[in-house]
């Protein structure tokens, strides 16, 4: 019997009964739970795994609620394709023509979302080896990555608001403080100078009280940039 059911067929129990029986044959109710609840434990690890390694200046929890809902959603989808041609020639075809307006800054998040759609449709086709195998083979690169960013000086933004006069010391207050430092931008005005730099520095280093103790400078800013910890 086809997986086609008329109106006519479910007034007739017996059709009912086998179209019901057919379905079953396909999936059962268990292979489904079994599958949403390795797909969600899967988007929990990449939930995990992305916010111990963001570095970013916002870190967003409904991001990181996004990456497990693809995790369940690309499941069961995966599911009802299986080897059937035409339905997913169809879900291609749907896909095709939805418009995303959500901007995503970081080109990071993108892969993170990839990262998450591919545990999905691996756990749908029930390739649990290979997912697993997946999941932590990634989880312990980005981990590894993200231990070696937070080894190295984390980039900010330093603004400054000085007299002229004090340029000279402010550069070597950068010199000792900084692991590097190089100038963004700089004006001059009537009441003053203003400039801003960008800076490496460990966390150790507190370079806007230095800065304060420079005769000559008004106000210290430091703003932590998108793409900080070794970007």
């Amino acid at each position: 019997m086809n997986g086609n059911l008329t109106f006519n067929d479910v007034l007739s129990g017996t059709s009912f009964s086998e179209w019901f029986a057919d379905q079953l044959s396909t999936f059962t109710p268990l292979n489904v739970v079994l599958a949403l609840i390795v797909a969600l434990a899967a988007g929990a690890i990449i939930a995990v795994v992305y916010k111990m390694t963001y570095r970013g200046v916002l870190y967003s929890p409904s991001f990181t609620l996004t990456l497990i809902l693809l995790c369940l959603v690309t499941t069961p989808v995966v599911m009802c394709i299986g080897s059937n041609v035409a339905l997913s020639m169809g879900m291609v075809g749907a896909l095709s023509i939805v418009r995303f307006r959500t901007a995503v800054k970081d080109p990071l998040d993108t892969a993170y979302m990839f990262w998450a759609i591919t545990m999905g449709i691996l756990v749908g086709s029930n390739a649990y080896v290979i997912a697993i195998v997946a999941l932590l083979g990634i989880s312990g690169i980005m981990l590894a990555i993200s231990y070696l960013r937070l080894r190295s000086p984390n980039a900010y933004l330093l603004v400054l608001h000085y007299d002229e006069e004090a340029q000279v010391d402010i550069e070597n207050t950068l010199k000792r403080s900084a692991k590097f430092f190089r100038m963004r931008s700089k004006t001059i005005t009537r009441s003053g100078a203003e400039m801003t730099v960008e800076v490496r520095l460990d966390h150790r280093v507190n370079i806007v009280t230095d800065m304060l103790d420079i005769n000559g400078v008004y106000d210290a800013t430091l703003v932590a940039c998108q793409t900080e910890a070794g970007a």
